[in-house]
This record gives C-alpha cells, sequence and structure tokens, in this order.
C-alpha cells in the first residue's frame, strides 16, 4: 500500500486561469501547490494494481465539486465531466474523470481523520493567504457513506467558500 501520493511536475500543464480576487498567477500557483502538499501525507488506500486514477485528481475533483455544491458521488462525478476541460488544465487525468463508484470506493477507505486534518490545514492555509477574508464554512454528511458491516460511520463534508469584504459592503 502506498504511503501518500507524489507531488509531480505537471510539465505541459497550465496553472489556474486568473481569478480577479486573486491577481498575481504566483498566488494563485501557490494556492494549487498548497492543496497538493497539505494531502501529501494522506495514504492511498488502494491496492497498486487497482490505482487507475491518481489520487491526488480524486481529491482535487472532489473538493472542488463539493464546494461548487455537489451533495454526491454522482454529483462529483457530474462535476467533473462538465469541467473537464478545465481540470486538465492543472490536474493530469490519465483515463479521465473517475467514476462516481470510483470516488465513492476510495473514500470509504480514506481515513476520515487524517483527511479532515489535511483539509482544514489547507484551509487554514487559504485563510493566511487571503488575509483573513471571510471564509463560510458547512457541513454535511454524504448520504449512503456509512458501512455498517465494517461499523465505519458516514463522511462528513466541509465546505468552505472564501469572500473578500471591502469597507463599502458593509456600510
Amino acid at each position: 500500500m502506498s504511503q501518500g501520493f507524489e507531488i509531480k511536475s505537471a510539465s505541459g500543464k497550465k496553472s489556474f486561469p486568473s481569478h480577479p480576487q486573486l491577481q498575481e498567477v504566483g498566488e494563485i500557483q501557490a494556492i494549487q501547490q498548497s492543496l497538493l502538499q497539505h494531502f501529501a501525507d494522506l495514504k492511498d488506500p488502494r491496492v497498486e494494481r487497482t490505482k487507475k486514477h491518481l489520487l491526488t485528481d480524486i481529491l482535487t475533483v472532489a473538493i472542488l465539486a463539493i464546494i461548487a455544491g455537489a451533495q454526491g458521488w454522482e454529483d462529483i462525478e457530474n462535476y467533473g465531466i462538465s469541467k473537464k476541460k478545465w481540470l486538465e488544465e492543472f490536474l493530469v487525468l490519465p483515463y479521465g474523470i473517475p467514476s462516481d463508484d470510483t470516488f465513492r470506493r476510495v473514500f470509504e477507505f480514506i481515513d476520515p481523520e487524517a483527511l479532515n486534518r489535511c483539509f482544514f490545514r489547507w484551509v487554514e492555509t487559504l485563510v493566511t493567504r487571503t488575509g483573513g477574508a471571510i471564509i463560510p464554512i458547512d457541513g454535511k454528511t454524504i448520504r449512503g457513506s456509512y458501512d455498517r458491516n465494517q461499523g465505519k460511520s458516514a463522511l462528513h463534508v466541509i465546505t468552505a467558500w472564501s469572500a473578500r469584504v471591502s469597507s463599502s459592503n458593509l456600510v
């Protein structure tokens, strides 16, 4: 079993497209790299012979989909399919977008406490990078993600949005 995923150079891949709140390309790339670095310690629970998709790709698509409002495995897959061209700019996706079953199976076996720690470290980095901008956080429980036979509870998903507030918005 792998001890985590490697951060590989995505040579020939473009960085995130420009965003009005993230004016410098360097800052955008730093956030992208930050996501990879914070999840690098997460152990890949899959057997080597069953790995078709990269763990980084699966996690990134899932996180972005959930931030965009996905509420289940099919929503995550549909998000990936609808954003495939954009995702290919910074993810490897050697076999395209993983299926909803792939997302489900991977998240069933990932250590939820380790995933939670990685996610919160990444969010803390975002808060620092955005200069303390407001980040509303919402939590959800993914239906059908529990496994009574193995005694595992349902997966809980945290969604965070970042928004800058200027003094003119407060008046």
